[in-house]
């Protein structure tokens, strides 16, 4: 499902006007319509539908129009300017809190990386720079209008309800405290690892935890994590887990390592939810 991220609340009357580059992505991306239905993430979260209601190309402005609920209906639908509407959010599944962080490769593969990462709704991408990071990632601006423009359209793109956030770069040291200072007896960090010493399979790994609600993926750059580095995560609580597949490129480890783990994690919940 596509979806616009909206910077604003609609007005008292349930209006939306959008414009500048907006309005090209509505136009050219989404190619909307006068009547077309519009999913809006508000920005508390929320998702909102509306309604094309009108399309100035001169001033390249569209407005949307919010569909409401009428607390009389039976389905919860009721006329409108376009004569449907439903409950925004009505049904609203909390996401797993899930935490990337990424040991700095080049800025090619990161930009890649953010965009993989945030259609698979991560909320924090933490860089990190490691012993194989290349030289100078400690000062590169991670939260410069690159990333937020690639976050926007990756989360416009695939409907992600995630606010996906680039923090600023930080040591492994830092991380490591960053981790130990938030995690709680719900939470599971664990660490790709190209080698298989000291390892588990991730299943194994999160078996023990009960229902996970804050995750940790730590993955390396091009050159992969030293064993100093392994020491230092294991200390602060990551769990070293090894996959048995081919030798991955980082920004194909960083989405496999984040497919793996979510699933296994979002399984294992369900199944202890079940009972």
């Amino acid at each position: 499902m596509r979806q616009y991220i909206s910077k604003s609340f609609p007005d008292k009357n349930g209006l939306l006007a959008i414009e500048g580059k907006d309005f090209r992505y509505l136009k050219q991306v989404l190619r909307i319509a006068v009547g077309d239905m519009v999913s809006v993430r508000l920005p508390d979260g929320s998702l909102s539908e509306t309604t094309v209601c009108k399309i100035d190309e001169h001033s390249k402005r569209v407005l949307l129009q919010v569909c409401t609920v009428d607390s009389g209906s039976s389905d919860g639908v009721t006329g409108g300017l376009s004569g449907f509407s439903v409950e925004a959010g009505a049904i609203q599944v909390k996401p797993l809190d899930f935490w990337l962080f990424m040991f700095v490769p080049k800025p090619s593969k990161f930009d890649l990386i953010v965009r993989q990462a945030t259609e698979c709704g991560i909320s924090r991408i933490i860089p990190v720079c490691s012993e194989f990071s290349q030289s100078g990632a400690d000062r590169m601006n991670f939260r410069g209008e690159r990333f937020s423009r690639i976050i926007k359209e990756a989360r416009q793109q695939c409907g992600s309800a995630v606010d996906t956030h680039v923090e600023d770069c930080c040591s492994v040291e830092e991380a490591c405290r960053m981790w130990s200072e938030s995690s709680q007896e719900n939470a599971f960090g664990c660490v790709c690892y190209e080698r298989s010493d000291f390892t588990m399979p991730v299943h194994a790994a999160v078996a023990g935890v009960p229902k996970i609600e804050r995750c940790a993926l730590v993955c390396g750059a091009e050159g992969g994590i030293s064993p100093a580095e392994i020491e230092q995560l294991k200390d602060s609580g990551f769990v070293p887990v090894h996959f048995e597949t081919n030798i991955l490129r980082c920004e194909t480890a960083a989405l496999y390592g984040i497919a793996v783990v979510q699933n296994a994690v979002r399984e294992k919940n369900i199944w202890q939810s079940n009972g």
